[in-house]
């Protein structure tokens, strides 16, 4: 079983990395610090979508049971963007690596839906990008359920210290940005 579940954890951070991850990484879920905190910060709405979005809050759910779902995964698959910026000023080029970082996040989320033998939840960052505005706005459901992605934040995932236990850097250094995603899974057969 432990030769399976090696070789299943590198098909997963390959897959992440094929996409176009800048690094990807498997952790366990004990090693994820969630707060309110985090997603009380989204109520200050600086991205603009608190309360527009299905998948943000306060619509996504309840904090505390959020934040309990996050420990009922055992592993958890954190891959990260970073995108290069002219510079720190730089705002289209952060809008166009949030693109690439949700075209990312799909793609990985379509590569690891193919995995048999795994529960999985999928995370990205900031906001859920499958349509180009979300219906809650007009009052309308959710288009695709199926296809919604909530963001790390809305979990109170810390995503610095998410970074950190995956071996990864918060930040990129100067002229850069950086997305986080992650997959919480588990193996089925465990």
């Amino acid at each position: 079983m432990i030769t399976m579940k090696n070789e299943l954890f590198e098909r997963m951070i390959g897959s992440a990395l094929s996409c176009g991850a800048s690094a990807a990484n498997i952790i366990s879920t004990a090693d994820i610090v969630t707060d309110r905190r985090f997603r009380d910060m989204c109520a200050v709405n600086s991205c603009g979508k608190y309360g527009r979005c299905w998948m943000c809050p306060p619509d996504v759910g309840e904090i505390d049971e959020l934040m309990a779902e996050v420990k009922k995964y055992t592993y958890a698959l954190v891959y990260q963007y970073v995108g290069i910026l002219e510079d720190s000023f730089d705002f289209e080029g952060m809008v166009a690596a949030r693109k690439r970082h949700y075209k990312l996040s799909f793609a990985v989320r379509d590569s690891i839906s193919s995995e048999s033998g795994i529960r999985c939840l999928h995370l990205g960052a900031g906001g859920c990008g499958v349509c180009k505005k979300c219906t809650k706005e007009s009052g309308e459901p959710c288009r695709h359920p199926d296809l919604a992605m909530p963001s790390l934040e809305a979990y109170g995932i810390n995503v610095s210290m998410l970074a950190s236990a995956a071996g990864m850097k918060y930040i990129n250094g100067a002229d850069t940005v950086t997305y986080f995603g992650a997959v919480l899974f588990d193996l089925i057969s465990e």
